[in-house]
């Protein structure tokens, strides 16, 4: 009896979180325009190329309001959305005295930040967060970073 429950739970699952995966897909009408923001060159140094940049921030806002808004909440104010609250995303690397162990801790966070967006968040076979790479270019996904940055506690 046992085997024959578990094996109709696990259909039940798995038909379930194919519902799940088809319905959590990367809106390929989000638009973000960076024509305005200095290029990124191939031999840039590693991380955010627009940090502090308030130009890039505000392209940033409009860009996360397209895409992240829904599961982030919208100017990334998040009152019980399904997604995390971003904005205490970088909390830990300002605490750190040594600067050149901060500076580590700051590209390894926009390196985190980069690959998630990019290939998004899959657990046990749910996704939580789509992939955006066939959507969002590195340069819109920095102005995002940039944005969040701007807007951190």
């Amino acid at each position: 009896m046992a085997p024959r429950f578990l094996l109709r739970l696990t259909a039940a699952l798995l038909i379930l979180s194919g519902s799940v995966l088809a319905g959590e897909i990367a809106d390929p009408n989000v638009v973000v325009d960076t024509s305005s923001l200095p290029p990124i060159a191939a031999n840039a140094p590693e991380g955010n190329p627009y940090r502090g940049n308030a130009q890039a921030a505000e392209i940033g806002r409009t860009a996360f309001n397209q895409a992240c808004s829904r599961c982030h909440g919208v100017d990334a104010v998040n009152k019980g959305q399904v997604g995390p609250d971003l904005l205490k995303m970088d909390r830990s690397c300002p605490r750190i005295a040594d600067p050149a162990i901060r500076q580590m801790c700051i590209l390894d966070q926009d390196d985190f930040f980069l690959k998630s967006v990019q290939e998004g968040k899959t657990r046990v076979g749910v996704v939580h967060m789509p992939a955006w790479k066939e959507v969002l270019p590195p340069a819109a996904i920095w102005t995002i970073r940039t944005f969040l940055e701007s807007r951190s506690r």
